[in-house]
């Protein structure tokens, strides 16, 4: 299966960026085609931690050519902060780095703007990273975005930001009293910012489309979690692009037909960050009887927030199943259960007498959801060091098969750790 799609099953934090590292020591090409830095993945190689937020996990690769697509929405600075970053580490970028021309560009009105309707909705506020995403995405579908093609040219950048700095100076000043921007002082850092970006741009969608007609292995990086989706997550507490495999393919702009393979990354448990509803969530006992966030690596990689846990709730993974036409599973962090006795899995949900087995659309109700659970005995015993499936105990084992009927999916990866080499290949996905 020459390419593959990986997407997050849940609302993020799954484990997507280790995927996307094994995967990508067979890939030639690795893509990522939506979000922004919003988006966090950490990758654990050799004790050594790198966190990424926009450039291709894949990157840690020497053979792997990274782009980042035109569904994107890219803030320069936090892009050369990165990209310096990585080559402070010896990773070189330079010929394997690879930006779109069609990515829409963050200014600091986005960015303010996302912080001041943030606070403005007072209790109805989702918990926005305020890096402005969904400002920037909306000016996109307003046709008032400004792209990496024309911030690279000054002449272009100029005629575009005086037009859109016009209409976000009036914005702040007449809803939210606040200060103007200076024109002279963005269009001068910004004009910075495209010179040393423009190494680095190239005709991204044209190479992938290629390299996927001959028939070379591509991995489409998926960023945040197919409940984050802004069309099918659990609205409005959702992300401002499209998460899910669809969303992936069409950011990259290559058709589905091209993808051969859809993996559907979940955690063994359930996490989410920021604010909407968590049905499954652990009460106060049982957050004692589980490992604390730091333990269980449950910190967020963008925001540092810790992250809420519940237990694995196969309603919202059979929605994802169905969302994303899911080929196989990888089941992260099972490790973290190694210590309970008794482990539960929300099977379903009861709402106002009727019994659901996938998430209901209105936030309200889902938020009002009693969880149905069937409780599995744990295996109290350590996964970290266990070298092959059979080895699994046999509770755990069953715990895993009882994830795959409930997601009518099989599992390709089983992953017992942060590390690379803490991981269970069951079926290969891309060609050798």
């Amino acid at each position: 299966m020459p390419s593959v799609i990986v997407v997050g099953a849940q609302w993020g934090d799954e484990g997507k960026g280790k995927m996307i590292d094994l995967l990508a020591e067979r890939a030639e090409y690795i893509v990522r085609s939506q979000g922004g830095n919003n988006a966090g993945h950490t990758i654990v190689v050799k004790g050594n931690e790198f966190r990424f937020h926009l450039v291709p996990s894949g990157i840690l690769y020497p053979h792997a050519q990274c782009f980042i697509a035109g569904g994107t929405v890219i803030d320069p600075k936090v892009l050369l902060e990165e990209i310096k970053g990585l080559e402070e580490k010896g990773i070189v970028l330079q010929g394997r780095l690879h930006i779109s021309l069609f990515a829409q560009i963050i200014f600091p009105y986005h960015k303010i703007l996302d912080k001041l309707y943030e606070e403005r909705k007072g209790d109805q506020a989702i918990g926005t990273t305020g890096r402005g995403i969904g400002p920037c995405y909306a000016d996109k579908a307003s046709r008032i975005g400004i792209r990496i093609c024309e911030l690279i040219n000054p002449t272009l950048l100029e005629k575009r930001l005086r037009f859109t700095f016009s209409l976000k100076n009036q914005e702040l000043q007449a809803i939210f009293q606040h200060a103007p921007l200076d024109f002279d002082t963005v269009f001068k850092e910004y004009t910075a910012y495209g010179k040393a970006l423009s190494p680095f741009v190239g005709e991204v969608e044209k190479i992938v489309g290629k390299a996927c007609r001959q028939n070379k292995n591509v991995l489409f990086e998926g960023a945040h979690g197919t409940l984050l989706d802004l069309t099918f997550g659990t609205y409005p507490f959702v992300t401002s692009s499209s998460t899910i495999s669809s969303g992936v393919s069409g950011g990259a702009g290559v058709g589905p037909s091209r993808i051969d393979h859809t993996l559907g990354v979940v955690k063994a448990y359930t996490t989410r960050v920021g604010a909407g509803p968590l049905p499954s969530a652990l009460t106060e006992q049982e957050k004692n009887l589980f490992l604390d966030n730091a333990t269980a690596r449950e910190i967020g990689t963008t925001t540092g927030r810790n992250r809420r846990i519940g237990w694995f709730d196969a309603c919202l993974i059979r929605h994802a199943a169905c969302l994303n036409g899911m080929d196989s599973l990888a089941l992260t962090k099972l490790d973290v259960l190694d210590t309970l006795k008794e482990i539960k899995i929300c099977t379903g949900y009861r709402l106002r007498g009727q019994l659901l087995d996938s998430p209901p659309p209105l936030v309200e109700d889902l938020e009002n959801v009693e969880p149905v659970y069937e409780i599995l005995p744990g295996w109290n015993q350590s996964t970290k060091d266990i070298k092959s499936y059979d080895q699994l105990p046999e509770e755990a084992i069953r715990y895993i098969n009882r994830i795959c009927e409930l997601a009518n999916t099989p599992l390709s990866i089983l992953s017992l750790g942060p590390e690379r080499e803490k991981t269970l290949f069951i079926q290969d996905l891309l060609k050798k």
